[in-house]
């Protein structure tokens, strides 16, 4: 895959909000009485993880001016990302999410008020025409006017030879009507370049039961060329060229799974763009979801990016040191 110029790493487009993250330990929100405040936004977090780790992010989206609103861009600035597009609507609220803290797929019920109202008109093309990769997620899509923002960013992405990342996480509490969901679906993962479905994203798209196999190629067949297929404790399946090839999980005691695929997306992607192959991308993710996973809350400030590396070289090393059969 060709990188593209740019001097940002990744733009990512959509939705970014507060979650409410409980305190408690529960696969179930309304066992949850006491929260803790967090920026969240599944594009907003892979900003702050891309920044974490030594890259350079920025984040195109909407929230109210009020308090929530300039916690989320105080956060944002802290992690390092460039908050030069987002845009602070005093029409509007900011969006909040409340989240059950869980080693699982956690529970959330969402309150949307101004993450959804980002207008096509408010991306810059500025911002797209510095990055390498223009990212987004499928909660962006469900709504209008932020679905045509992003549709907008993409194309002129594809103008310009970017990297485009469609994250196809689809949930029926976000958008109910499944008919449309996958009608605007299909049509913006035929500009994506890479996607990055979970198990369950795939479930919730095709129906369960599927192969992985017959989920990855599906994908396929909605347009991007690579395809890196989360499976939880089975593993990582990454597939391009016709090619598929397995990554295997390790085993770990998982604490919070609240932002767990973000950490992988994000380690993935800047493994990319550092010229990595696709098994040495998924392999640097895997170290990343690691300690997100068993880390409560978001992961500390400043991960150097050489040590995940060696981690990395480490492991490559012990598993070609293993005797075979």
């Amino acid at each position: 895959m060709k990188i593209p110029q740019g001097d940002l790493d990744v733009l990512a487009v959509g939705e970014v909000l507060v979650d409410f993250i409980s305190t408690e330990e529960t696969d179930w929100l309304r066992n949850a009485y006491t929260f803790r405040k967090y920026q969240g936004g599944s594009p907003a977090n892979i900003a702050v993880y891309v920044g974490k780790l030594g890259g350079q992010a920025a984040i195109a989206a909407k929230t109210g001016i009020g308090a929530m609103g300039q916690f989320i861009k105080s956060e944002l600035q802290r992690a390092g990302v460039i908050t030069d597009y987002l845009v602070m609507d005093h029409r509007v609220h900011t969006s909040v999410v409340f989240v059950s803290r869980t080693a699982r797929t956690a529970d959330f019920e969402a309150f949307r008020s101004g993450d959804f109202m980002l207008e096509p008109s408010e991306i810059s093309e500025e911002a797209i025409e510095r990055a390498r990769v223009i990212h987004a997620s499928t909660w962006a899509l469900s709504r209008e006017p932020c679905r045509s923002a992003v549709e907008r960013a993409f194309q002129v992405a594809r103008k310009q030879g970017k990297i485009i990342s469609l994250d196809p996480n689809y949930s029926p509490a976000i958008w109910p009507d499944y008919r449309e969901g996958m009608e605007v679906l299909r049509r913006l993962l035929s500009y994506a370049t890479i996607t990055k479905p979970s198990r369950d994203d795939a479930a919730r798209i095709f129906g369960r039961d599927r192969p992985a196999e017959e989920y990855i190629r599906l994908f396929h067949e909605m347009g991007p060329e690579i395809v890196v297929f989360t499976m939880g404790a089975d593993g990582v399946l990454l597939s391009s060229q016709g090619s598929i090839t397995h990554i295997p999980a390790r085993p770990i005691r998982a604490v919070d799974a609240t932002g767990a695929g973000d950490s992988f997306w994000a380690g993935f992607l800047v493994a990319l763009l550092d010229g990595n192959p696709l098994e040495r991308c998924a392999l640097f993710a895997r170290e990343i979801v690691e300690r997100k996973l068993t880390t409560v809350g978001p992961l500390p400030d400043n991960i150097d990016r050489q040590k995940v590396y060696d981690r990395v070289d480490a492991a490559v090393q012990a598993i070609e040191g293993e005797p075979k059969g």
